[in-house]
């Protein structure tokens, strides 16, 4: 093969090509006499790697050590990690679609909510907080709002593989009699915090009121705390009043007190 053949069979630019020749992920082929690059079936399999590896996030300092490993691997092996690398792909197109199937239902219906688009779980819960909300006298308290923003925020930077775990655990207000009513007069309360400083005296009580409104499973899944999360939880909790920044750290203290 040519070097315009082998960039169309594995849909690269022959730009590209000829970039990966000049990083030396991809070997100069053998020239035939009239100058041309003569390229075989595992320079197409090696170049469809570069290309699978760079689609899926992976630097090309990072891909030279992964290609450095399959160095002298049998060709049938590589083609089967090959295949199984599409396969993956193929599964998390198809649960994307999935998910957006899913959205383009609600929207067409009116249903998806102002902060998404978000996974189905929390779209269900968002549709339980506006039932709960309408059915309450007065505007929506402050901190509801903080909420949905919040979750929106962690349905979008969990990681999938552990998003569906965590926002079960978080929506299971919806699912449980009276939790939402419970769920708005703690949200009510807070807001009652707003410009309170840390010491206040209803911290410690309103602290208790949110550790003892969340499950065990929460709890168990909280660990303690290392520079890296304390600084997202600064982030999360940097528009809140001292107060209701202390009823939030100080509920976060009772839940893995209750997992130890």
């Amino acid at each position: 093969m040519r070097i315009g053949e082998i960039a169309a069979l594995v849909g690269v630019s022959t730009r590209a090509v000829r970039h990966y020749h000049h990083l030396g992920l991809l070997p100069e082929p053998v020239r035939l006499a009239n100058g041309y690059r003569d390229y075989t079936a595992r320079d197409a399999v090696l170049l469809a790697r570069i290309r699978r590896l760079t689609e899926l996030g992976v630097g090309l300092d990072e891909v030279r050590d992964v290609l450095a490993e399959d160095a002298g691997r049998d060709l049938v092996e590589v083609l089967e990690e090959l295949d199984a690398d599409l396969g993956r792909q193929e599964a998390r197109i198809r649960a994307r679609r999935e998910r957006l199937a899913d959205l383009l239902e609600r929207a067409r219906a009116g249903r998806l909510p102002a902060e998404g688009p978000v996974s189905p779980w929390v779209a269900d819960l968002f549709a339980a907080m506006d039932e709960t909300s309408a059915a309450l006298p007065g505007p929506e308290p402050a901190m509801a709002a903080v909420d949905r923003e919040m979750l929106a925020l962690l349905d979008t930077v969990v990681p999938e593989e552990e998003r569906e775990a965590m926002m079960s655990t978080v929506t299971h207000l919806a699912r449980t009699p009276g939790g939402m009513e419970r769920a708005y007069e703690l949200y009510r309360r807070m807001d009652e915090l707003a410009g309170a400083r840390a010491d206040d005296l209803r911290v410690e009580e309103l602290a208790r009121v949110l550790s003892d409104s969340l499950p065990d499973e929460l709890a168990a899944r909280i660990g303690e705390p290392d520079p890296a999360e304390e600084a997202r939880l600064d982030g999360f909790l940097s528009d809140l009043s001292p107060a209701q920044s202390a009823v939030v750290r100080r509920a976060l203290e009772l839940l893995r007190e209750r997992a130890r």
